[in-house]
């Protein structure tokens, strides 16, 4: 098989917190004076580092943002996490049938380090990935960059062609296009709902190989990528 490795984005592909992050974004912005609300981000910023989002919302309110905008916006995140952490239906068994097959499996995300490891913790997959967990933390750039896929494949020890990522959004997708590797588009998260058609066809114009609603058709889907690459 020409796939090695499957590198997902967390937040969205994995587990179905991105509806959770989303409202509480927004509520931090507007009470920064830059009103905003779920579906703006969702349009704008999903998949985008904390980092980057804050250089928006400081330059749009024309200021600078309190120091402790990210680790509010964090704390109450998790705070959100303790009362249910869903995983997407079928992730347990698409990594089941990935590691029956050899794959390697990490994750790559534009989430903070602290972030990363409390959703790995939280919602059990943790002791799946190990030290296979990358955040936006570890390099210069986030996505849409390639930095951080290009760390993941480095540090896996498998070339970039030989890669596939899933992502949920467009700003990842093209990241992962610009690195050289295979891309999976997915818009099965709840925070797509009513959305899946329009931001499908963004994944695609972004450079998706393929666009799924469903962690059950993955498998084939990375088989169809290996066949044509």
């Amino acid at each position: 098989m020409g796939i090695r490795a499957v590198i997902f984005d967390l937040d969205g592909c994995l587990v179905d917190s991105e509806t959770m992050s989303l409202d509480i974004l927004a509520e931090e912005m507007t009470a920064e004076g830059v009103p905003s609300t779920p579906d703006d981000l969702r349009r704008r910023f999903l998949g985008v580092s904390i980092q980057s989002i804050i250089a928006h919302v400081a330059q749009a309110a024309g200021r600078e943002l309190r120091p402790d905008f990210a680790q509010r916006f964090e704390d109450r995140l998790l705070g959100r996490y303790e009362s249910g952490l869903p995983l997407m239906p079928g992730a347990t068994d698409l990594l089941d049938a990935l590691e029956a097959r050899g794959i390697t499996t990490a994750i790559a995300t534009g989430g903070s380090l602290r972030r990363l490891r409390a959703t790995l913790q939280m919602s059990g997959l943790a002791d799946r990935f190990g030290d296979r967990a990358f955040s936006a933390d570890e390099v210069r750039r986030g996505k849409p960059a390639p930095d951080l896929f290009l760390l993941a494949a480095e540090r896996l020890g498998i070339k970039p062609a030989s890669c596939a990522v899933m992502e949920d959004s467009p700003h990842g997708i093209a990241g992962a296009r610009t690195a050289g590797m295979h891309i999976v588009g997915f818009v099965g998260g709840s925070h797509l709902d009513g959305l899946r058609e329009d931001h499908a066809r963004r994944l695609r114009d972004a450079g998706a190989d393929v666009v799924l609603d469903d962690l059950s058709s993955m498998l084939t889907a990375l088989l169809t990528i290996s066949e044509t690459s």
